[in-house]
């Protein structure tokens, strides 16, 4: 069990939902939610399940939706889970159809599902890959899913929610080029079009979120010391969008945030000339 600390709970202060009006809009209404297997879609699902709703729960592991989906048997919601995997088009597809099929139709598609790499370009001269496949999950997948599903969304005058992060407000930093470029292209195409399908009767909702506890940070041994979310209060965000139809979350310090990112970025631009000697000198790696 993780402690919050000091940081964390001035960082991230608590989050009250109204859970008379998540019920009432959430009443009769079908939910989409993207990597919902684990983390923040995971929490946001256990979020809605005192609602009398039908969530569609979408991850590439069956055992783990089928778990959540056990978690929430109990609850008012009604469960769907479909494994896929969304880098796969086929994949999306055949949710698509799934989706398209369903009498009542779709009312909220929460993009969740993402892929997050660090890695420095020189140790990403061999591993094209690595932009191709966060690129796919991170952008070309929820593009595939947001234009099949526009239609069904406008007929009941529902809601886009996109989880983004807060990095794509911030000056971008080095060892993050595949995961910062994949998210901020579905940030630009989400913006560009947002005017467009509020036209349309469809709410659209960016949320900025900055480090979340979840397993997606693990392999990232810096992040565990670092104050970061629970997906709880993340789940909470998100749930409290759906009511409020709010087109943005951000935290309360991203101003003072966007200045450090400058600092940090300025520092390592001093710093990188003489880090790049050292490490062609000796033969050191990121």
């Amino acid at each position: 069990m993780h402690t919050k600390s000091l940081w964390e709970a001035v960082l991230f202060p608590p989050r009250a939902l109204n859970r008379s009006r998540l019920e009432a809009k959430l009443r009769g209404k079908t939910i989409l939610i993207t990597g919902a297997s684990s983390g923040i879609g995971e929490e946001l699902a256990y979020q809605l399940a005192d609602s009398e709703c039908h969530l569609i729960l979408v991850a590439r592991t069956e055992a783990k939706l089928f778990q959540v989906k056990q978690n929430i048997e109990q609850k008012k919601a009604a469960v769907s889970i479909f494994p896929a995997d969304l880098r796969e088009p086929e994949q999306v597809k055949e949710l698509l159809n799934f989706i398209e099929q369903l009498p009542a139709g779709l009312d909220v598609f929460v993009n969740n599902a993402g892929l997050s790499i660090k890695r420095g370009i020189k140790d990403s001269l061999d591993r094209y890959h690595d932009f191709t496949r966060t690129m796919a999950i991170n952008y070309l997948a929820p593009v595939q899913l947001a234009l099949s599903l526009i239609p069904l969304l406008e007929k009941n005058k529902g809601q886009i929610i996109n989880i983004s992060t807060i990095n794509v407000l911030l000056l971008p930093l080095p060892h993050w080029a595949a995961y910062q470029a994949s998210k901020a292209a579905f940030d630009t195409w989400f913006r560009s079009a947002a005017a467009e399908l509020n036209a349309m009767g469809i709410a659209t909702s960016s949320v900025y979120l900055s480090l979340v506890r979840t397993p997606m940070i693990l392999p990232t041994k810096e992040y565990q010391k670092l104050p970061a979310m629970s997906p709880e209060q993340a789940g909470k965000i998100v749930a409290k969008l759906i009511y409020t139809q709010r087109s943005k979350y951000r935290p309360w310090w991203l101003l003072p945030g966007q200045f450090a990112s400058i600092a940090c970025r300025g520092i390592w631009e001093c710093a990188a000339p003489a880090f790049l000697k050292k490490h062609k000198q000796d033969g050191s790696h990121d």
